[in-house]
């Protein structure tokens, strides 16, 4: 069993909260509540795992997240 890093944002114009892991191509959903938007990204990450068994070696790790200031 491996645990994965989920981004998790609330989206107020659409009131649902979105996730998605970084490094896996496709890994990303939505849910009116934190605990179906676990239980979807949970379904997704799966589903997008099997596409990549047998080709790496270890899946991409979560790093960290970086705060980038721009003048606008």
């Amino acid at each position: 069993m491996k645990t994965f890093t989920a981004y998790v944002e609330w989206d107020p114009e659409t009131s649902v909260y979105t996730g998605m892991v970084p490094g896996i191509t496709g890994a990303h959903a939505q849910g009116a509540t934190l605990d179906e938007l676990q239980e979807n990204l949970k379904e997704v990450l799966e589903l997008c795992l099997e596409e990549y068994e047998g080709t790496l070696e270890e899946p991409p790790r979560f790093v960290g997240i970086q705060q980038i200031e721009v003048a606008v």
